[in-house]
């Protein structure tokens, strides 16, 4: 039988159970992995474009509004047992003018392609703004591409979450508003039922572990890091990131979330699938 691949997804949890033992103490037969070897891709391709080209890892992670259409058009499975929520934030530089949501009015932000930046990013600002108003900047890369332009002012905004969201407050650069998204996990091939439950126990031991002391693990944010900012970042000042909820990620959240997407055209409404629940998830409680 093929070793179960594992994949890490810029969150502490992946790297506390590795090291921690706790994948081998529930007997899983594994192989750790990175996912992402660039930061620097075409413009629009993004999380969705991963999905659809097809991803190794047994398990891995991507945000649910993406999750959500791959798996109703057959890319992948989403795992209906648990999700998470991650902090996520649109930075500017601390010299910008730009200090209110208003002030993004027509500035191009730039996030990942289909990916939890770009879905977020709208959801916090057409609060403040008609969609008509909201410029978002898909050529600037994946979550460390993006945030190397924004550190060396090469773009005016960009959204971040994880690592980036820390090193960017560290480093002073202004946050103009919160946009939390959740994310959601997905099957790819036919990993075994109960490796996918193994998996997910050592994630909630990694879980209260980082809940209890996350000062202990932030240092984990380093492995993914880019090595030329190695010699800046402080991760004994950052805070514990993603966060999984081991809560069922609902039919009504599916449908809901399906609509919220059709809605703004992300994608072209005709060709995101049928968006069926009991075809596009796997539940293994």
């Amino acid at each position: 039988m093929a070793k179960f691949l594992i994949t890490p997804h810029f969150r502490l949890h992946e790297w506390v159970a590795e090291e921690k033992g706790y994948f081998k103490a529930e007997g899983l037969d594994y192989e750790f992995r990175d996912v992402f070897k660039t930061h620097a891709v075409p413009d629009k391709v993004g999380a969705y474009q991963n999905i659809e080209a097809g991803r190794e890892s047994n398990v891995s992670c991507a945000c649910h509004w993406t999750v959500n259409v791959a798996a109703s058009k057959g890319h992948t499975k989403m795992y209906a047992d648990a999700y998470s929520v991650s902090p996520s934030a649109v930075f500017v530089p601390p010299e910008s003018p730009i200090r209110n949501p208003e002030d993004l009015r027509g500035v191009p932000i730039s996030v990942g392609h289909q990916s939890g930046s770009h879905y977020s990013t709208i959801q916090a600002l057409e609060q403040y703004m008609p969609a008509s108003d909201i410029k978002l900047s898909f050529a600037d890369g994946i979550l460390f591409g993006r945030m190397e332009k924004l550190i060396e002012r090469q773009v005016p905004a960009a959204a971040v979450f994880s690592g980036p969201y820390y090193f960017l407050e560290q480093l002073g650069f202004r946050k103009v508003i919160d946009t939390t998204f959740m994310i959601a996990s997905m099957l790819t091939g036919e990993p075994d039922a109960e490796d996918v439950r193994k998996y997910f126990r050592a994630l909630r031991r990694a879980q209260r572990d980082i809940d209890l002391r996350p000062e202990l693990y932030t240092h984990y944010y380093r492995k993914e890091f880019p090595a030329r900012f190695h010699g800046e970042i402080d991760t004994r000042r950052w805070g514990p990131g993603e966060r999984i909820v081991f809560e069922p990620y609902t039919r009504e959240v599916f449908e809901q979330s399906f609509q919220w997407i059709a809605e703004r055209e992300i994608f072209d409404p005709a060709k995101m699938g049928a968006g069926r629940y009991d075809q596009a998830c796997v539940s293994l409680v």
